[in-house]
């Protein structure tokens, strides 16, 4: 008890020189400005994250006011090369506007084949604002010029498609629909690999294919080819083909290599020849409705991000398709390969002949890009 007196008595006198000194005594810490700090730094970073949820995480302003536009896709997004371009489009989209625009991809074909969506495009009303389509896809929809990418074997390469799609006469295409007044426009082109037939039973050739129901879209182009291989076409819509395929409705379709692995068909038709009969062009297209409704930076920003997507659609096309392919021979997919495509050309003469008969000059000067 002694000692504890003592060393109380001992710390006032400390006290009491150190003020006789003119210094202080030390002090507690001082939770006060602490605290001010903490709730500072908390009310900054809750403000950037607001506004980094009205505009855009890169830090670009916004450009516009916000919009959000509708875009379908009758296939999936994982594997497919139109998939991987719708998001491409959409990532590029978004950085640019600064997160004005939002691209509301609906995949898998939710709101409807290529035709269904079309008409809804064409009906009005802005519930599906954008679209992936084949390029024949127009063809019922006064799109003559665009129904000549879709005539068998008009590309011979890769590098022929691209040297049309990055040509004066692809942008007099893209702008077709508009120009007739059927209410929508191009904004860029791609492709997603040439087409080829796939079958439910083995075959080895194209004499095979004869007598067969093969399934095509609403298209008379495609539906010509297939006569002219004599086998009976078959109007299915894509949503549908699967159950076609394994119920005996058709015995064949076609389609690109990567639409053909993502959409499982190898399980219901594990036969693919490898005939390359079209390349598979393809269009992505807005309403007029939907682009007169942005602002002329919202509008640059499209076509901006429409010639990045085109590019990178370039870029990964060989390569996914060539990966793919080879994914499919290691399943067991029964692939053969044609070496003559001569007959197949043949077998399609009058049909060419049909599809481009009113268009001679403009179609010629496409085959001459190659």
């Amino acid at each position: 008890m002694k000692k504890k007196v003592l060393s109380a008595l001992l710390c006032a006198a400390m006290v009491v020189s150190m003020t006789a000194c003119g210094l202080k005594a030390p002090e507690a810490a001082d939770t006060t400005t602490s605290q001010t700090t903490d709730a500072a730094a908390a009310t900054d970073a809750t403000e950037s994250a607001a506004a980094t949820e009205a505009g855009d995480s890169t830090g670009t302003e916004p450009v516009g006011p916000a919009v959000t536009l509708v875009y379908a896709e009758v296939n999936p997004l994982e594997g497919t090369i139109v998939g991987q371009t719708a998001t491409a489009f959409k990532e590029k989209v978004e950085e640019l506007s600064g997160g004005s625009i939002t691209i509301d991809i609906q995949a898998n074909g939710v709101l409807g084949a290529e035709s269904d969506v079309l008409d809804t495009m064409l009906g009005g009303g802005g519930t599906i604002d954008m679209a992936r389509i084949s390029a024949f896809a127009l063809t019922s929809y006064g799109g003559e010029k665009s129904s000549l990418l879709s005539v068998p074997f008009t590309f011979v390469s890769r590098d022929h498609f691209w040297n049309f799609a990055t040509s004066d006469l692809a942008q007099e295409f893209l702008l077709e629909p508009h120009e007739n007044g059927t209410g929508i426009r191009g904004l860029f082109y791609g492709e997603e690999g040439f087409r080829h037939f796939f079958t439910v039973n083995p075959i080895e050739g194209m004499d095979d294919l004869a007598g067969m129901k093969i399934r095509v879209s609403n298209d008379p182009i495609m539906t010509g080819m297939v006569e002219g291989l004599g086998a009976n076409p078959t109007v299915v819509a894509m949503g549908e083909l699967y159950s076609a395929l394994q119920t005996g409705v058709v015995d064949a379709a076609e389609q690109p290599i990567a639409n053909y692995q993502a959409n499982a068909f190898p399980e219901v038709a594990p036969n693919i020849i490898l005939d390359g009969h079209t390349l598979g062009a393809i269009q992505v297209v807005i309403t007029d409705e939907a682009w007169d409704s942005l602002t002329p930076e919202q509008q640059d920003v499209l076509t901006e991000a429409g010639e990045y997507a085109s590019q990178y659609n370039r870029q990964i096309s060989q390569e996914t398709e060539d990966k793919i392919l080879e994914e499919l021979k290691a399943d067991g997919v029964n692939v053969i390969e044609v070496d003559d495509i001569t007959p197949w050309q043949d077998a399609c003469k009058d049909v060419i002949e049909e599809a481009t008969k009113n268009n001679k000059e403009l179609y010629q000067q496409i085959v001459d890009m190659q």
